[in-house]
């Protein structure tokens, strides 16, 4: 694998919100690891917080930030203490931005940048496929490379009205490149997926649960003794360690799958070759009269898609990388 190294009860769910915690108070933590860009929190009830708190203004994904994640996912799963995790940031506006632009900016051949996106799917991939359940705690602007890193999270919890989540990697002649085109898919189906992945939109919090690609929702808190925006990312990180508590204990489970009857007969009729063959027809129709065929981005979006939603991909993202536009 491709390694970045070297560079009182649980809260009750109403829909998709989840209720306010009786009792909130602050995490009593010790700081366990510190990095520059991530920090690993140990808190007393078996849940580790990484906090994301790159210098700046917003939080980007790069080889730096990637390999202190690497490091922390391993001291993750090595302490049998820790039974499940946290994902936040400290900053209220944004959880993670995406890829920094620069690092591949700074790739000179093809090989450097399959390499790059082989290593953001390998880490997204384990964590993923950890045992411990991690729970993605959104407040502020969860876009691209963020969105891949809160799909690959086994619980996502936004905060409404205060988040936005999108792909927009398409915008800039790009293509998701950790996996985000093969997770979305499974979490709001096809046609919602290429929506979002071929026009770059970015959607808000509230329709993200209606979706499914969030699976709570946590109210802004309003003025009080603490900055508001401040008190909400505490209560939002709160709530996720009740959340993630339950999720290691079994008493919370994520509900995926279809939520109404128009999006079961869609998914039942996706599992036929003739209506799936038909959704891609019409969606690369809609791309080539849009783009004239001079955007390869969408194009290979496409194809991409079109290997989740006919199993024949088995690697996460395997084509993400073959097309930048430059």
């Amino acid at each position: 694998m491709a390694t970045f190294r070297a560079l009182g009860a649980l809260c009750r769910l109403n829909g998709p919100r989840l209720s306010l915690l009786k009792g909130t108070r602050s995490l009593s933590t010790t700081r366990a690891a510190l990095g520059t860009h991530v920090t690993l929190s140990m808190g007393d009830e078996g849940v580790g917080v990484v906090t994301f708190h790159s210098p700046g203004k917003v939080n980007v994904l790069n080889q730096a930030v990637m390999g202190e994640v690497e490091g922390i996912l391993e001291r993750l799963e090595a302490d049998e203490a820790i039974r499940a995790a946290v994902l936040i940031s400290d900053k209220p506006g944004c959880f993670i931005a995406g890829a920094d632009i620069a690092m591949i900016e700074a790739c000179k051949t093809a090989t450097e940048v399959e390499e790059l996106s082989k290593g953001c799917q390998d880490l997204l991939n384990r964590l993923e496929k950890s045992s411990k359940p991690f729970v993605a705690a959104i407040m502020g602007s969860c876009l691209g490379g963020g969105l891949e890193v809160a799909s690959a999270c086994h619980y996502r919890i936004a905060v409404s009205g205060k988040s936005t989540l999108g792909l927009p990697e398409v915008l800039l002649g790009l293509l998701p490149a950790g996996g985000g085109t093969q997770r979305l898919p499974k979490l709001v189906g096809v046609p919602s997926a290429l929506d979002m992945v071929l026009t770059g939109r970015s959607i808000p919090g509230a329709k993200a649960a209606k979706m499914g690609l969030v699976d709570g929702l946590v109210n802004p808190l309003g003025p009080g003794l603490q900055d508001p925006d401040m008190a909400t990312l505490a209560y939002l990180q709160e709530t996720a360690v009740k959340v993630a508590q339950g999720l290691a204990s079994g008493t919370v489970r994520p509900k995926r799958g279809p939520k109404n009857l128009v999006e079961k007969v869609t998914a039942m009729a996706l599992e036929y070759d003739w209506p799936k063959e038909q959704v891609f027809k019409r969606a690369k129709s809609t791309v080539m009269k849009q783009t004239g065929g001079l955007y390869p981005s969408p194009l290979k979006i496409l194809e991409v898609c079109v290997c989740v939603c006919v199993c024949v991909c088995v690697c996460v993202g395997v084509c993400v990388c073959v097309c930048v536009c430059v």
